[in-house]
């Protein structure tokens, strides 16, 4: 019988310190917007036909409060070629840019793209990933026989 007084005064006190410990102050996260946002920062094409001609776009918009100008765009390799654009994005506006990759080259490959602004001192890295599909071969012709 006093083991289960002694039980059941622990539980009640334990029950007792356990809500009245202090709770830590709510964190409050301010988040600030990016000034610039890019629908994505990574495109993936599963089968790619070879030598296709077809560009990656990645289209971004200006939500800074001054006119946005892309300063540089560095490819990872020669095989990828970036068109940026020549003038300021305006305030609210949107562009794009503009990713080749050279597929002649078989096979998988990850190219980066380093996109510079004048409105962060880091970097926006893009990711484009595929795979080229070999060349088909055009089809033999069975000699006529007449």
């Amino acid at each position: 019988m006093k083991v289960l007084a002694i039980l059941a005064v622990s539980l009640i006190s334990l029950g007792t310190f356990a809500q009245t410990t202090d709770k830590p102050a709510k964190e409050v996260k301010t988040e600030a917007k990016s000034p610039v946002t890019f629908k994505t920062l990574k495109i993936e094409r599963a089968e790619i036909p070879y030598d296709s001609k077809e560009p990656f776009i990645f289209e971004f918009k200006n939500n800074g409060k001054t006119p946005l100008i892309i300063t540089n765009v560095q490819t990872s390799c020669g095989c990828t070629a970036a068109e940026k654009p020549t003038e300021p994005i305006a305030k609210g506006k949107s562009s794009k840019i503009v990713v080749n990759y050279d597929t002649k080259r078989v096979g998988q490959f990850t190219k980066t793209i380093t996109v510079t602004t004048n409105a962060s001192t880091e970097p926006i890295i893009l990711t484009i990933t595929g795979k080229v599909l070999p060349q088909e071969a055009a089809p033999v012709e069975a000699p006529k026989t007449n």
